[in-house]
């Protein structure tokens, strides 16, 4: 089947999109870093901190002596970062050095901008200096400024690096899909767009136009399509050995659910809202009944968000937990059956990665067809 015009419209529509949700959500990102107003509602603790923390047992865990926290861990690896770690590395000695990539720390302090990388921190063992003021980290992991000037952190981190290449691999997968049809004289895909246009049509047609209508759902696919890809292309990526947990950040989904609640709202017609303010209930039952839909305007977008945020956090916190089984009884062979049960988990996780875009992308299209929905009474007096 060929797409239609319409859907290639979408397609290239959505390269807007996905630029626009880019920005926004680097921005959500950036003010929910954990540097920058304490700690994450999603564990409360930061990478940085932890692997300072790790350095001060790293001898007592080398020499047998320490006991393993598996929470610790956990956290650490679900946890934002200012460094893209990858693995740790043991010396001759029984230390054990983090090897990560260093990204960019950006911070507005004492009235001038300052700049610098993650590594001039050493994971919380240095201070580094910028100008005349010098930069800590605290046992929280948050950027503070030693005399105690407040300091505002728009680094990049490691959630904020993963979503910018996202983004490119968006572009990219839009940008090739237009192209194939464009250059084909009979609007036939090729390469990747073979491989997307049966995904594009079942947004369409099983999404959008169930949901919204066949007059309506035009508009909105272009956004459909973007919240689909977005956050599937995340989830796998989060799936990835050393991907950063960024559809598992509150911040993160809580945008995208804005996003939706910013829509509807605003594509709601006048029976939506006539629906809320005037239901069709007896008038002593408004007290009653116009809190319980103003309440539910902002439910549906809360829902969103603890849904999608809460399910991936989920599945990292289950694979981690059971590869922590293997040092917690410590002995090997606790392996096999930890290494099955993850495989396992791994397995359902790539299909739960599609499911959570799938249920986010089509409660999007029913809540949005909710508001754009025309009275039965119309269509019939229409008749």
């Amino acid at each position: 089947m060929q797409l239609t015009v319409p859907v290639t419209l979408a397609i290239r529509c959505s390269l807007f999109l996905v630029t626009l949700l880019s920005v926004v959500l680097s921005s959500a990102a950036l003010f929910a870093n954990p540097s920058a107003s304490g700690p994450t509602t999603q564990n409360g603790t930061h990478e940085v901190a932890t692997e300072a923390k790790e350095h001060s047992t790293d001898k007592s865990h080398s020499d047998g002596s320490g006991e393993f926290d598996a929470s610790k861990v956990i956290l650490h690896h679900i946890a934002d970062s200012h460094d893209w770690h990858l693995y740790d590395h043991r010396d001759e000695k029984g230390h054990i050095h983090p090897i990560s990539i260093p990204l960019p720390v950006i911070l507005w302090c004492g009235g001038q901008w300052h700049f610098m990388m993650s590594s001039a921190f050493e994971h919380g063992h240095a201070q580094p200096q910028s100008g005349s003021l010098t930069f800590q980290l605290d046992e929280h992991g948050h950027i503070k400024e030693v005399s105690g000037l407040p300091v505002m952190d728009l680094s990049i981190t490691k959630n904020v690096a993963s979503m910018l290449l996202s983004v490119v691999l968006l572009l990219s997968i839009f940008i090739s899909a237009a192209r194939s049809y464009s250059r084909s004289s009979n609007r036939m895909p090729s390469g990747l767009a073979r491989f997307l246009e049966p995904i594009i049509l079942f947004i369409r047609d099983d999404i959008a136009r169930p949901n919204i209508g066949e007059k309506r759902y035009a508009r909105y696919l272009p956004y459909l399509l973007t919240a689909f890809f977005f956050i599937w292309i995340n989830n796998l990526l989060g799936l990835l050995p050393t991907g950063a947990n960024l559809t598992g950040n509150i911040a993160v989904s809580m945008v995208l659910a804005v996003f939706t609640f910013l829509i509807t709202n605003f594509s709601g017609n006048k029976h939506y809202w006539s629906h809320i303010f005037f239901p069709h209930v007896p008038k002593w039952l408004y007290p009653i009944m116009v809190p319980v839909e103003v309440v539910g305007i902002f439910s549906k977008p809360i829902a969103l968000t603890i849904r999608l945020f809460a399910n991936i956090t989920a599945g990292h916190i289950i694979i981690l937990s059971l590869i922590s089984l293997i040092f917690i009884f410590k002995t090997l062979a606790m392996a096999p059956v930890s290494i099955a049960f993850v495989l396992f988990m791994e397995c359902l996780e790539i299909l739960v990665a599609a499911l959570q875009a799938y249920v986010f992308t089509l409660l999007s299209a029913l809540f949005i067809g909710l508001a754009t929905a025309e009275p039965e009474h119309v269509a019939h007096d229409a008749h």
